[in-house]
């Protein structure tokens, strides 16, 4: 089965709200099997959402909207499925008896703009909406299904569980089949650096694999259809095997909905480690990113942030000579900066990130200043150099990322070794 989401509002074409509805009905369409090829937003405007309904017939069995049956003359979802299936408005007792109640436990009288909603395309299904004023319903036509539903997050969501998706899974019968996917969250890996090795994975027709980019991070959304969860599940399994042997295991951080901080945080705490950090154009975002999670927190036993060789220079007691020789963005100042944290703040590890504070540029300038970011152990020190630097939102970003990556995988090397050794 296919369908098509169409989303209701100018305030979505303005950019005034974020449409988080199609994405819940996708979630939810996809985990019992059906396609989901099109996603389309409109305006409140009746004569295109009309158009956008016909359209979507043409290449869908089911049509679902959401949003417009509100009772003020901009909610136009009503009137524009019953031009695009060619039917007249209908008042229904039962939809106005619900209207009617929810108004008199209220206390309220009900208005003539509300009765409105209580007209529906004729030969409607009625979907009850026990969590609002705006009934829902379903018109079933020779090419398809159009099923509306309101706006409102919680009552799309709510008609979503108790109505539509069993209408569906009914409608489906024996031929359905589930969708179920997994994600990989990798962090460091490029993203066309993970398409050449995974090529011929992301030919594969079932499972089907995929990247997604994000700031610093790629995810690999491996899907799988299936008569049985049983057999996606192994479908899944199969194909991510073969994800982690063509692309190693150490850039996948975690699966699904884990955040690199939380996965990162839980490592110190499972190592034992305790950490002191000195930050300069990150502006503390290294800090505030693993002090988000209560393990992160704990682990963090000093963080400060400096802006320049001289605030550095009085915080470590580092020689103001030596930063002067070196450059105090350099690897021997780092690296120096991250052994002075472990004796200064009583950490097991040191993590200095010295980037160009006054650059102002970002990764893609032609002036995109450099980073230069040292984590020490009592025993080893190790650098590493990041071509980008300054108070640009990507390059503080891709240094906090792969700052907070190289933390973890230094804790994941603990465990491993029972070392301080990095």
């Amino acid at each position: 089965m296919n369908a098509e989401i169409i989303t209701s509002g100018t305030e979505l074409l303005l950019g005034e709200i974020v449409d988080t509805n199609s994405a819940y009905i996708a979630r939810a369409l996809r985990d019992i099997g059906v396609n989901i090829y099109f996603k389309t937003s409109v305006g409140d405007n009746v004569e295109r959402m009309a158009l956008a309904v016909r359209q979507a017939l043409d290449r869908a069995d089911v049509v679902i909207t959401t949003g417009g049956l509100g009772p003020t003359v901009d909610d136009v979802t009503r009137e524009a499925v019953a031009q695009a299936t060619g039917r007249s408005l209908l008042l229904y007792p039962e939809c106005l008896a619900q209207v009617e109640a929810i108004f008199t436990r209220w206390g309220r009288t009900l208005g003539e703009n509300n009765k409105r909603q209580a007209y529906l395309p004729a030969g409607s299904i009625p979907i009850v909406n026990p969590v609002g004023t705006a009934p829902g319903f379903i018109v079933e036509t020779g090419q398809g299904a159009v099923i509306a539903i309101p706006g409102v997050p919680r009552e799309m969501e709510r008609l979503m569980q108790e109505t539509v998706l069993p209408y569906l899974k009914q409608r489906m019968g024996v031929d359905r089949v589930l969708i179920k996917a997994k994600v990989l969250r990798t962090v460091g890996l490029g993203e066309s650096w993970i398409d050449e090795r995974i090529d011929a994975e992301m030919r594969s027709p079932n499972p089907t694999v995929g990247l997604a980019a994000h700031h610093g991070m790629v995810d690999i959304r491996i899907a799988a259809r299936a008569a049985t969860e049983a057999e996606a599940d192994a479908m899944i399994a199969g194909m991510e095997a073969q994800v982690r042997a063509a692309i190693g295991d150490d850039g996948i951080f975690g699966t699904d909905k884990d955040q690199l901080e939380e996965v990162t945080g839980r490592l110190l705490a499972q190592a034992g480690v305790k950490l002191a950090i000195v930050e300069t154009a990150t502006g503390g975002e290294i800090a505030r990113l693993l002090r988000s999670t209560p393990e992160g927190a704990a682990a963090i036993t000093a963080s400060y942030v400096v802006d320049g060789p001289a605030a550095l220079a009085e915080l470590l007691k580092m020689s103001p000579a030596k930063l002067d020789a070196f450059g105090w963005v350099s690897q021997m100042t780092a690296a120096e900066a991250a052994a002075l944290l472990i004796d200064t703040y009583m950490g097991h590890w040191g993590l200095a990130a010295l980037g160009d504070v006054n650059q102002h540029g970002d990764v893609y300038s032609d002036e995109t200043g450099q980073t230069y970011v040292a984590l020490a152990t009592p025993d080893a020190t190790i650098v590493r150099h990041f071509p980008y630097g300054g108070d640009g939102f990507l390059a503080r970003t891709w240094v906090t990322v792969r700052t907070v990556d190289l933390v973890r995988r230094q804790a994941i090397a603990r465990l491993a070794t029972g070392s301080w050794k990095l």
